[in-house]
């Protein structure tokens, strides 16, 4: 079993900055991607950004320049950092891991609960 817990969500004003995480645990013999999506009220959840085994990482245009993601391979643990923040950046956040649970298994797609991050002055 895979479990990917988030933390770091919150009140936030437009401008300000938060850094979300993301740690999976569990059975896990190697993790290819990480990344973050988010779900605003009423509208379909969405690809925020993404970083694969080697570094390499995409972002949504709407937030490229002000975020950045981030991961800690030794502790299976993922990070967005969130900048100038506007108003329509308020959506819960969901991370997840594209991982194989073991040698002899297929990749697999797990998430996180969500965090919910709202901007408003």
């Amino acid at each position: 079993q895979v479990q990917l817990v988030e933390s770091g969500g919150g009140l936030v004003q437009p401008g300000g900055s938060l850094r979300l995480s993301c740690a999976a645990s569990g059975s896990i013999f190697s993790i290819s991607a990480m990344g973050w999506y988010r779900q605003a009220p009423g509208k379909q959840r969405e690809e925020v950004a993404t970083i694969i085994s080697g570094g390499s990482t995409n972002y949504a245009d709407s937030v490229k320049g002000r975020f950045t993601i981030s991961r800690d391979y030794a502790k299976n643990t993922v990070y967005l950092q969130m900048n100038s923040l506007k108003p329509e950046d308020t959506a819960v956040y969901y991370c997840n891991a594209d991982l194989l649970p073991s040698y002899d298994t297929d990749f697999i797609r797990s998430w996180g609960q969500g965090t919910q991050v709202t901007v408003s002055s």
